[in-house]
């Protein structure tokens, strides 16, 4: 059987891809699989700033597209880069095992955050890791920092950041885990939701490729993933709002960390439940519930009315 694999041109993206492509060849040697490298709109928009893109779905949405026509069988994307409610009738077919869901500090001195001196130049695109560094860090000039995994850490290499936070899983993916200066506690820097796993994405309906797709999914994994966005979707928040939420599984039990920050990072609320990883939504919406009572939802307004009238 052949089929065909949609997904951004980054290496970091054809890496994610082949990863993909290898665990489903382990199952079925016969398997053929072409790879189609699709233009997205983030790719696109190289020069500006990912806080100030209106456009959600900007590295994914061409590629579901794609997958939705027919043009190609499945995706592979970064699930941190998911919009949380998937469109076009196309679903998460799998998630392989998680890969570490850590941020890490890359920094030019080899200086762990808490050695940087004052002033130094911090890059990270994230809203997130903004609010997290002015929490811990007030005394740093944070920037924002555009480009591939490879391109921002040839940045420090250069001398135009200090240093840069990127999450330690496409680091490892690149072979990049040598620059890795420390790895950030998820008390501190808690992460993206999804972060560090993949997204194996398929057409609603195509039982044949979802059924070929599933053979790489890990259920652990998937149980996090689907508590983590479903504490995002229930919350309201985005890529544009620093939320924080990593899930795990151990003994079979889940487990569900989640903050949210005020922009100047002074202010933190945080909650966290545990559940049965067969209920994983329903933990991440309690989870959800629970933050919003206690101040979550006047920090996510003061957020989205930064954006609205910046």
């Amino acid at each position: 059987m052949k089929l065909t694999v949609g997904t951004r041109g980054s290496r970091l993206s054809l890496t994610q891809t082949d990863i993909i492509i290898q665990k489903l060849k382990e199952k079925n040697p016969q398997l053929e699989i072409e790879i189609k490298i699709i233009k997205t709109t983030g790719d696109q928009l190289t020069h500006e700033p990912l806080i100030s893109i209106k456009e959600k779905g900007i590295f994914e949405k061409e590629i579901d597209q794609a997958v939705f026509r027919g043009d190609v069988d499945f995706a592979v994307h970064s699930m941190k880069d998911l919009p949380i409610i998937q469109p076009l009738k196309t679903i998460i077919a799998a998630v392989p095992e998680r890969e570490a869901p850590y941020d890490a500090l890359v920094s030019r001195d080899g200086l762990k955050l808490k050695d940087l001196p004052d002033k130094t130049l911090v890059g990270t695109g994230s809203p997130r890791r903004i609010a997290q560094l002015h929490r811990l860090r007030p005394d740093l000039k944070v920037e924002s920092i555009r480009g591939n995994v490879d391109t921002r850490v040839r940045k420090v290499k250069q001398g135009l950041y200090d240093a840069i936070i990127l999450a330690e899983a496409g680091l490892q993916r690149l072979k990049l885990q040598d620059c890795i200066t420390e790895r950030l506690s998820l008390e501190d820097f808690t992460p993206a939701s999804g972060q560090g796993a993949l997204a194996v994405v398929a057409r609603e309906g195509n039982k044949k490729v979802i059924e070929i797709l599933k053979w790489v999914n890990h259920q652990p994994s998937m149980a996090s993933v689907l508590a983590e966005r479903a504490f995002i979707r229930k919350i309201g928040g985005g890529c544009k709002v620093p939320l924080g939420a990593i899930a795990q599984v151990q003994n079979t039990v889940l487990t569900l960390h989640a903050s949210v920050l005020s922009p100047d990072g002074k202010t933190k609320i945080q909650t966290a439940k545990v559940g049965d990883p067969a209920s994983a939504e329903k933990l991440g919406f309690e989870a959800a519930q629970e933050i919003l009572k206690i101040g979550a939802a006047d920090l996510i307004q003061l957020w989205r009315n930064l954006y609205e009238n910046g």
